[in-house]
């Protein structure tokens, strides 16, 4: 009936003390920030960029400079819905309505449903929906969650290497951390061969995060269903929710968040055409929604 109260051992204590040193080194090499790069900058990205790195502060101090390099020459605050619009037009790529059972964004995509071929479109359609729902996370969340649909998934409208490669790229190098699982729900044989290509190109932390689940194996689903809440999962994930995806009703939201973004990174009323953003496995693969506005 009532929990006990956490005491943090002095292991645990020591561990805490230590890192905030590790922070404050990182903070002192990077040196002195001004505009966005101050603003990116928090305790808590130092924090997820020394654990991309576990710890080391001399390779968090070069990943971070990467991106803050790559932050002021692609500029993700900027990119903004009306842009990239007609790339979410199938709903291939959204924020879903509900969260894991950690409360994290969940963002839902569904790669058979590739409707274009501009290639770096489609990227800054993912970037900006990144840094939507990080834009989204609730103040106790770092992290977001991932589901990946392959109804419709083939060869033939799947994404080159090269694009895939770049893609995995910027989600290790400059969205470290924010990744906390993605689940690849039942994917076809087909797909192991594109798996052996793209699994190289993952680091090991990544890798782990990675969860192949298919219908028919319990141990895979039961994983799946530890993240999420059987009424909130889709029933495309083998949940009982309804996915409904509704791109006219999904604008209207991304809209109103470009404003939220607009105002984050000090924009007022600015909202030109072109950024959203904020800051910013596993069961061994066997062979290998568009549900309407989430609540922020």
């Amino acid at each position: 009936m009532f929990r006990r109260k956490n005491h943090s051992s002095p292991d645990q204590e020591s561990e805490a003390l230590q890192h905030e040193m590790k922070i404050k080194e990182l903070k002192e090499a990077i040196g002195p920030l001004s505009g966005r790069s101050l603003q990116f900058c928090t305790d808590a990205c130092f924090k997820r960029y020394l654990e991309a790195r576990n710890w080391n502060v001399n390779k968090a101090k070069k990943m971070l400079e990467e991106t803050l390099k790559w932050r002021s020459t692609y500029k993700p605050e900027e990119i903004r819905w009306q842009e990239i619009a007609i790339e979410g037009e199938t709903g291939k790529v959204y924020r879903a309505n509900f969260h894991d059972r950690e409360g994290r964004t969940v963002l839902i995509l569904r790669p058979g449903m590739q409707n274009t071929k501009a290639v770096e479109n489609q990227l800054r359609h993912l970037v900006y929906l990144i840094e939507n729902g990080i834009l989204n996370l609730p103040e106790s969340q770092e992290q977001m969650s991932w589901l990946i649909d392959f109804t419709g998934w083939s060869v033939t409208n799947s994404v080159p290497v090269r694009t895939a490669r770049d893609t995995i790229n910027i989600l290790q190098n400059h969205y470290p951390e924010r990744l906390a699982v993605s689940f690849l729900y039942n994917p076809p044989r087909i797909f192991e061969a594109f798996w052996k290509v793209v699994k190289y190109f993952l680091d090991p932390k990544t890798f782990q995060k990675v969860k192949f689940v298919y219908p028919n194996n319990n141990d895979s689903v039961e994983v799946m269903k530890s993240f999420f809440d059987e009424e909130n999962l889709p029933k495309e994930f083998g949940g009982k929710a309804i996915l409904n995806y509704d791109h006219e009703e999904f604008s209207k939201m991304m809209v109103q968040d470009d404003l939220k973004t607009a105002s984050f990174w000090g924009f007022g009323s600015k909202v030109h055409q072109a950024g959203n953003g904020l800051h910013g496995a596993e069961v061994v693969p066997e062979p290998l929604g568009a549900v309407t506005p989430p609540a922020s």
